[in-house]
């Protein structure tokens, strides 16, 4: 039978610490469910004087956030693994913080515990991590993991990695390996997510000092790297069908390549989004949503869009979509039976339908308008892409001869 937890007026608890402890490891209840686990340190007292002159001890204390969240109520397996992790970095935490004062306060240290694994110290990040790039610092993880396992130095470290054993030679490998096994932006993305929670390891003293500092993965922001999908091959792909296809999955990608939206915003539209009278659809981006002008993007529909959406109750999805993955498996196959050797993910749609209403002669504004960008400098890459396909559609023609 799970202890009853005992809870102060302000909502707040004591997790591990006793009276005398310079360093107590607490939890505040949160509206979403969730405890914000923090340090309350003591730092002894002072002798203050009261309004009515009365003498009397003033304690000082301050607190840390360590930005480490509980299940306040965990109901699976996933969520009561994920707080006995996260309650086990911050025990440790504690523990580091109070050999610390122990350190200032009469000049000596104890027994340093160094036996974090890094691993299940990011698995704690991420599990309290609420951005949602969320699934990309997972993924990074595993990607240096496999890193780890398939370069021979490194192996012995693929299963425990302590943080002062990650060095910027490790990173140099971590990063090579990203660039020989995928292609495009992936590399750069997944470094970047994985330089972010490093980041934050060494703000919150897990590792010393950065082991990225220094080392990066460099691409052509203005160039286009993904493949995308010609007119031609868009009709082609429409006309082509296979058992047990899911007909969500085969609209809302026809949709984001007439429409160009990504994956994130196109599984949330509900038909409360469209003005079938004015036919437009309006939403606002996931992934620009509270710090963009541009946020929010109208398109105009035509018939065979609007005939592509339906209607339904305005709270009811337009495109009922299964995970990410299930989505991205379903469009391969698809692609693959259509005979297009192209690798396409759910992102070459936005990336189609922006080629290919340049190459038909839209303004570049018009674009940024419809793809939602606040800058220009993001739509350019596009014009380079038609440019680049002008110049492959020239240079396809027999040779001249005088």
């Amino acid at each position: 039978m799970a202890t009853k937890k005992s809870y102060r007026a302000n909502n707040t608890r004591l997790i591990e610490g006793k009276k005398g402890d310079k360093t107590k490891l607490m939890a505040q209840i949160l509206q979403d469910g969730r405890e914000s686990l923090y340090l309350e340190y003591y730092l002894g007292f002072e002798l203050a004087q009261s309004k009515n002159g009365t003498t009397y001890r003033k304690i000082n204390r301050k607190t840390e956030r360590l930005d480490l969240y509980l299940w306040q109520a965990p109901r699976t397996p996933l969520e009561r693994e994920n707080n006995r992790k996260t309650l086990e970095l911050a025990k440790k935490i504690r523990f580091e913080r109070g050999q610390e004062l122990l350190e200032q306060g009469k000049g000596y240290r104890l027994k340093k515990d160094k036996d974090i694994n890094f691993y299940d110290w990011y698995d704690s990040f991420v599990a309290s991590y609420t951005k949602t790039d969320k699934n990309k610092l997972q993924r990074a993880k595993e990607v240096f993991i496999e890193c780890m396992r398939e370069t021979p130095e490194y192996s012995k470290y693929a299963d425990r990695l302590k943080p002062e054993q990650i060095t910027k030679d490790m990173i140099v490998a971590y990063t090579e390996y990203l660039q020989h096994k995928f292609n495009g932006e992936t590399p750069h993305t997944l470094y970047a997510r994985f330089k972010k929670v490093i980041l934050v390891a060494v703000e919150r003293d897990v590792l010393r000092k950065n082991p990225c500092k220094g080392v990066s993965i460099k691409i052509d922001k203005n160039k286009l790297t993904k493949d995308i999908l010609s007119q031609e091959e868009i009709k082609t792909l429409i006309a082509t069908h296979y058992d047990r296809e899911n007909p969500n999955i085969r609209r809302a990608f026809i949709f984001c390549l007439y429409c160009g939206l990504r994956w994130c915003d196109v599984k949330d539209l509900t038909f409360g989004c469209v003005d079938y009278t004015n036919r437009f659809i309006k939403f606002e981006q996931a992934k620009t949503k509270g710090h963009s002008s541009a946020s929010w993007v109208t398109i105009p529909l035509n018939d065979g869009l609007l005939n592509l959406i339906g209607t339904g109750a305005k709270d009811e999805f337009i495109f009922p979509l299964p995970s990410h993955t299930m989505c991205l498996k379903a469009l391969r196959h698809w692609v693959k039976r259509a005979g297009i050797n192209k690798h396409i993910t759910w992102h070459c749609g936005r990336h189609s339908f922006a080629t290919n209403i340049l190459s038909n002669g839209a303004n570049i504004k018009t674009v940024a308008s419809l793809l939602g960008h606040s800058d220009l400098r993001h739509t350019e890459k596009y014009t380079r892409a038609v440019d680049e396909l002008k110049a492959a559609a020239i240079n396809s023609l027999p040779t001249l001869e005088f």
